[in-house]
């Protein structure tokens, strides 16, 4: 009878755990090889599957930039793996990327992750598709054209000029990219979302960028909804943050007329539009794309203008190059008039600030990359993608892996100067913006908003990196992991 119940503890304690692990495993494999598509010739995408069930989203998300560089190492352009709970193509490279980004609708559709759907909602503009999405498109482009863009600019320069007095007040140390994320968020508030700089006070302000870094950071975590998970937490900080969105919607709605003199936002045409259509959207979707807005109107400016700082304080003749283009438009010295309105036609004329701005997207995208899903099995590049597959291309290794960049490594603006070959070469080399129809709606905002930046950066501020170069991160874009501690003090006009 014991030596019964020692065998049926052995048995219970580390025979069947072990049998029923070698049997998970087992129904693994068979899973991921069944998701092969037996009509289609092609073998599938060298790769990985990981953990049972778990795929190999914990390795993502705990050693990235590892984890990535090892896959591409080891299986070259286009892997598979299994993330987010599904079987997972990922791409990179001009040719496998113009592929994808122009065959949505016909090859792929955008699909986010269940935990970005979930957090940012099935009404913003990332999720819609087919005509919902180019409607949609077609009104918050209103938000971005040429003349909102020029009534921007006085708005984007007083906050951006009342920043940097804060860091040169600092008189020490600043730390980048939390002030950057604070300076863009202050500007997406006031010309995204129509906020007046009343219902921005710092304590608002600072409430919601930290229900936005809530948020951001649990975007891409595991679709569980219990509380503590990293779900659970993105949906509460989503919540404080559409409270202060349905406040500002239902003055606006109120309102109804925009006082003269003052722009119409993009949370305002939305409304305009809704109010018109015979099918208005709700609150909620109204809210929603809010969130979007104010989501893609400042995490990626901060990022890529943190990237501004830190390129530029490694290159200080660089720095020196766009004083003089200044110089030579008028644009610094006892000649520029600081109060002068700069027009959208000036900025144009900074051909070399431009190429500045390019370079640093080149080697530190804001975005990583982009989600599809395969609306039927496809060749990629000699493999097979099965239907229902999710592909996500990755903007920051095409542009690691693009042939025509020379010195691929080094900070080199020239490349995109008139005339040089670079500039020319295919342009999915070069997708700082993704591409195709979901090609980002507000690239043109980022650009005036960066080029205004860096101008009256270099016009008031010389810096130092405290740290040296940073170590950079990604969760969901690119930040240097010691938050770029950085001294500025007053630069007196002189090259």
């Amino acid at each position: 009878m014991v030596l019964f119940t020692l065998c049926a503890t052995f048995f219970c304690t580390f025979v069947l755990p072990l049998s029923l692990f070698l049997a998970a495993i087992k129904l693994w494999e068979i899973y991921c090889i069944s998701g092969r598509d037996r009509s289609c010739e092609k073998p599938l995408p060298p790769g990985s599957m990981g953990l049972p069930f778990l795929g190999e989203t914990l390795q993502l998300v705990l050693q990235r930039y590892k984890f990535l560089k090892m896959k591409v190492r080891k299986y070259g352009h286009i892997y598979k793996t299994h993330l987010f709970g599904s079987p997972t193509v990922r791409i990179m490279g001009a040719d496998n990327v113009k592929q994808i980004l122009l065959g949505e609708h016909k090859l792929v559709s955008v699909q986010w992750p269940a935990s970005v759907r979930t957090i940012l909602g099935a009404g913003c503009l990332s999720s819609l598709h087919d005509s919902e999405h180019k409607l949609r498109k077609r009104v918050i482009l209103k938000a971005f054209s040429r003349e909102a863009l020029e009534n921007y600019i006085p708005v984007m320069r007083e906050e951006i000029r009342a920043g940097l007095r804060r860091w040169l007040e600092r008189g020490s140390c600043v730390l980048v990219y939390p002030e950057m994320k604070r300076l863009m968020f202050g500007i997406a508030m006031r010309i995204l979302l129509g906020f007046e700089p009343s219902q921005t006070n710092p304590r608002t302000q600072q409430q919601l960028i930290e229900a936005f870094e809530e948020m951001t950071r649990n975007l891409f975590s595991l679709p569980i909804d219990v509380p503590f998970s990293g779900l659970y937490r993105g949906l509460k900080a989503r919540n404080v943050i559409h409270a202060k969105i349905e406040e500002n919607i239902r003055k606006k709605v109120a309102r109804r007329e925009v006082p003269p003199g003052q722009f119409k936002d993009a949370l305002q045409l939305l409304i305009e539009h809704s109010e018109q259509s015979n099918q208005p959207l709700r609150l909620q979707e109204l809210k929603e794309s809010a969130t979007e807005l104010l989501f893609g109107g400042h995490e990626t400016t901060a990022s890529a203008a943190t990237s501004l700082v830190t390129f530029l304080a490694l290159h200080p003749e660089v720095v020196q190059k766009i004083r003089r283009e200044l110089q030579e438009q008028g644009l610094l010295g006892s000649d520029a008039e600081e109060n002068k309105q700069i027009r959208i036609e000036a900025l144009e004329q900074l051909k070399y600030t431009g190429s500045v701005i390019k370079e640093t997207l080149r080697l530190s995208p804001p975005v990583p990359g982009g989600f599809r899903v395969a609306l039927k099995t496809f060749v990629l590049n000699g493999y097979q993608i099965p239907k229902g597959w999710n592909v996500i291309y990755s903007i920051c290794d095409t542009h690691d892996v693009a042939t025509n960049f020379s010195k691929k490594d080094k900070f080199n603006p020239d490349r995109f100067m008139e005339g040089c070959p670079e500039k020319d070469a295919c342009r999915f080399n070069y997708i700082p913006f993704g591409g195709g129809s979901r090609s980002c709606v507000g690239k043109e905002f980022a650009k005036i908003l960066l080029k205004i930046f860096t101008v009256e950066l270099v016009r008031a501020c010389d810096w130092q990196l405290l740290n040296g170069p940073p170590t950079m991160k990604t969760n969901p874009t690119v930040y240097p992991v010691d938050n770029l501690p950085t001294k500025f003090t007053p630069f007196p006009y002189k090259i």
